[in-house]
């Protein structure tokens, strides 16, 4: 069979996605090769929380050697706690316990338990690398063009804190609050804006605004 060189083809169609951040630690990773494979947007940080920062998600990747070793050294308690200031975050444990020793196996899988009934943090387990750049993609693809201001503690503009406000009303998600803020300038004119006006940015949700507006 032969292929035409010189045949121009259409570019390949790259899906809109968030930026994966990657801690500088994980460049060695073959997590990396898979994500470049399938061309995600990514970059790289010194990321003092966290192996992966995708939107406001904090994600720790562990293989399961790591996951023994870290439970050991306990240092797996402090990272628990660190991601845990995101607003979202998940923890990854890739691959299987390969070791003998069965006490360890039952230790570790303790600990998971104790992961996501004490601490609240769920568990996503890939059997590779191929697998775990398949979940960091999947994510990317579904996390909101922008980012929530809700779950922030420090707003520092006034804008900010007015988009946070608005962003405490059911339907109400960054996009649709930067826009009322755009038409409106103040969330007193947007309280006082005519009804037609405010359904077409709301549509059925203006029903369950207003409520809460004149309770």
């Amino acid at each position: 069979m032969f292929y035409n060189i010189f045949k121009k083809s259409k570019p390949e169609k790259v899906e809109k996605q968030s930026k994966i951040i990657i801690d500088n630690r994980e460049k060695n990773s073959l997590v990396i090769a898979n994500l470049i494979e399938r061309k995600a947007l990514i970059e790289f940080k010194q990321l003092e929380i966290a192996d992966y920062i995708i939107g406001q998600t904090a994600i720790e990747r562990k293989t399961y050697s790591d996951f023994i070793s870290s439970m050991i050294n306990k240092r797996i308690f402090q990272q628990l706690e660190e991601i845990k200031k995101f607003p979202s975050y998940f923890l990854i444990i890739e691959g299987q316990y390969s070791g003998e020793n069965k006490n360890l196996e039952k230790a570790s899988k303790g600990l998971i338990l104790s992961i996501v009934t004490s601490y609240k943090i769920p568990i996503i387990f890939t059997k590779d690398e191929e697998e775990t750049a398949e979940i960091l993609i999947l994510l990317a693809k579904k996390q909101e063009k922008e980012i929530a201001l809700r779950p922030s503690r420090s707003l520092r503009s006034l804008e900010e804190q007015k988009q946070f406000i608005l962003e405490g009303f059911p339907g109400i998600g960054p996009k649709t609050a930067k826009k009322l803020l755009e038409k409106y300038k103040t969330i007193k004119n947007i309280f006082l804006a005519e009804e037609k006006e405010l359904i077409e940015f709301l549509g059925e949700k203006y029903n369950k605004f207003k409520e809460i507006i004149n309770s």
